[in-house]
């Protein structure tokens, strides 16, 4: 077990060598290349080769950071990149070890960074993203975690934490007593496994960033159990650093193309789904590198579904104009409990065929050797 872990991260190294390499390739093309076309082709070998690299990684929890990392958030960069959009372009340019961290991680400089316009534009792109028709868009904003450090953000307690610790160690060890358990509940606990597993890794790597390095990441996380309709969960709680990367690569241009032909608010619309498409293809994709298995597109249908949702819900807002108030908690079980149960049925299948519990259970049993030897 500890010989394939050492085989494992002697991988990972490699990969994020040839990351590395690859990423100071980039920023040479970009001190002579000018944006546009020719900038692109230049860099299609290097987005080629990030949708390969993760095939090179078994590991689950290393795989899927890789290739959210990389396979989608980097490869998205490196397309804006190439015709001179954030977060990689700005005046002044970004020096060559804040490009490098800023294309590889999710990133965030300090507010007196050269990077400040981007991460004001940034949080520009998530307040007028399709939250706008959301009569409560004013209240939630308010503890949407916003792009710098304020006076007025809203510290976590490290019970959070600590509590969120205690939980996922609780359904691992659940994980025991599955064959005595209904197939819907362990599947809802699979679901709660990987939101604490996410939240938790990226707020130690997020700790790491800003004690070694001085940086932010951007927050992943934002209670998305308080989610009080599909709009605060998509765009303002969950998964936010891949929000605010589909915005400017997916939804504005089509948003820009789609208005042309149906209008502006039907455009919206057109941009809302596009958006969950491309969601729903890279998650299958993700799903692919964990099991190396056919994929289902499961998961893919899971988000268009909410896509479509998204958009009746958009479209009511806006035809009832505020009058019909509905009581937050009620919308907010409605909401949480949708998300569940749509989960359960479509997002959760696909990503146990990938060996979720196996691989994720046998990753914390080496993790804990490794510790229990150092400590002893």
């Amino acid at each position: 077990m500890v010989e394939l872990a050492e085989d494992e991260f002697s991988n990972f190294v490699k990969v994020w060598l040839s990351i590395f390499v690859s990423l100071s390739y980039c920023y040479i093309i970009g001190k002579i290349i000018p944006k546009g076309f020719a900038r692109l082709i230049a860099l299609l070998p290097v987005i080629a080769l990030f949708f390969a690299l993760p095939l090179n990684l078994t590991s689950l929890h290393l795989c899927v950071f890789t290739s959210l990392f990389i396979s989608w958030l980097a490869t998205f960069k490196l397309l804006l990149f190439a015709f001179g959009k954030p977060p990689l372009t700005f005046d002044p340019p970004l020096s060559f070890n804040n490009f490098l961290l800023v294309a590889g991680l999710p990133i965030k400089l300090h507010t007196d960074s050269p990077l400040k316009t981007a991460s004001n534009l940034k949080q520009k792109y998530l307040q007028e993203s399709l939250n706008e028709n959301d009569p409560d868009h004013e209240t939630k904003n308010k503890s949407y975690p916003s792009s710098h450090k304020s006076k007025t953000q809203p510290k976590i307690s490290p019970w959070n934490y600590i509590i969120k610790v205690i939980l996922l160690a609780v359904i691992v060890k659940t994980y025991d007593y599955s064959n005595q358990l209904p197939e819907k509940l362990l599947s809802t606990l699979h679901g709660f496994h990987i939101y604490f597993a996410l939240e938790l890794i990226l707020a130690c790597v997020a700790k790491s960033a800003k004690v070694f390095l001085g940086f932010d990441l951007e927050p992943q996380f934002n209670e998305p159990l308080l989610s009080t309709s599909l709009q605060d969960f998509w765009g303002r709680r969950w998964n936010i650093m891949v929000t605010s990367i589909l915005r400017p690569t997916v939804y504005l241009p089509t948003l820009n193309f789609a208005s042309k032909f149906v209008g502006q608010e039907m455009g919206k619309l057109v941009g809302v789904m596009a958006s969950f498409s491309v969601s729903g293809i890279y998650h299958d994709l993700i799903f692919y590198y964990l099991g190396r298995l056919t994929p289902t597109f499961q998961v893919t249908w899971f988000f268009l579904l909410h896509g479509f949702c998204l958009c009746v819900e958009v479209i009511l807002k806006k035809y009832f104009g505020g009058k019909v108030r509905v009581p937050r908690w009620i919308s907010g079980i409605a909401t949480v409990g949708f998300v569940i149960v749509t989960g359960v049925r479509l997002f959760m299948p696909p990503l146990l065929r990938a060996g979720l519990t196996t691989k994720g259970v046998h990753e914390y049993a080496v993790i804990g050797a490794f510790i229990k030897r150092t400590i002893i």
